[in-house]
């Protein structure tokens, strides 16, 4: 963004600016998923799916409640984009804008994706990162984002003028028109923001714009969620591979991902407390 001419500051501008900030929804103000009583449930599970996703490509894949769904790197340093939705009805999908306000601009071990309005309720919780060592490094990059919202062929075209069929935005429609037997234009309006899994970001400390740099990711690692209702869900492999350099390209270096999908111990979880769509109503 070009430099512009700043407005006079006032007399009490460093009084102002100095006021103390103050954080929007504290740690522990939502109630803390039972991960122990999860890794229980976990001990005796069993792999009942799994989905090979394309590089450059999308797939979609259906996920039981209180089932575990793992993405996983297999071949390269690969980034992928999520979007979630209730199995029974795409007017409920995840709110990456609620998730960011109720944890944090990224996500990790604990934290849930939450349901867009007026269901707000956990779609899924994450309960295994083998990134979660990352942290944030020096330059306030981290890992499994919810502040990107994909790459669009409507961003690439403003940018550059051309036309590129292979953005994320693109093979989430395909993948849900695929599955759900509609139109790409029919599908496109449900294709929403993303969970960024692997894809390491932050804002630069100069001109606090959002930047991408080489994801840590390696074959062997994941993420885990439980799902917390029946979801349908879409995994794009991003087109910028572990978006070392660019986005929307037909040059980096692309690898397949894989979800796959685990059966439990159900009867551990007989007593998990499965949400139900929010309970405000108009007055």
């Amino acid at each position: 963004m070009p430099a512009l001419p700043a407005s006079p500051a006032p007399a009490d501008a460093d009084a102002r600016r100095a006021a103390k900030p103050v954080v929007v929804y504290p740690n522990g103000t939502l109630v803390a998923p039972d991960l122990a009583l999860l890794g229980k449930a976990k001990q005796r599970m069993e792999k009942i799916d799994e989905v090979i996703v394309p590089p450059r490509d999308g797939r979609c894949f259906t996920v039981p409640k209180g089932h575990f769904f793992r993405i996983v790197s297999v071949e390269g340093a690969q980034v992928g984009d999520l979007n979630l939705w209730n199995a029974q009805d795409l007017t409920e999908r995840f709110f990456s804008g609620k998730t960011r306000a109720l944890h944090a601009t990224h996500v990790s071990v604990g934290d849930r994706l939450w349901s867009n309005l007026p269901s707000l309720r956990p779609m899924a919780t994450i309960s295994e990162d083998t990134l979660s060592w990352y942290g944030f490094d020096a330059d306030g990059g981290g890992i499994h984002d919810v502040i990107g919202t994909r790459c669009d062929p409507y961003t690439n075209r403003l940018l550059s003028g051309g036309d590129y069929h292979h953005c994320c935005h693109s093979n989430l429609c395909n993948a849900l028109a695929a599955t759900k037997g509609l139109s790409f234009r029919d599908a496109e309006p449900h294709v929403h923001d993303v969970l960024n899994v692997f894809m390491c970001t932050g804002f630069t400390k100069d001109t606090h714009q959002y930047f991408m740099k080489a994801s840590p990711v390696r074959p062997g690692d994941y993420l885990e969620m439980f799902a917390e209702i029946d979801l349908l869900g879409a995994l794009s492999a991003c087109p910028g591979g572990d978006c070392s350099a660019s986005h929307s390209s037909d040059t980096a270096a692309c690898y397949p991902l894989k979800v796959e999908i685990f059966r439990p111990d159900l009867d551990v979880l007989s007593a998990w407390p499965f949400p139900e769509r929010n309970g405000y109503r108009p007055a």
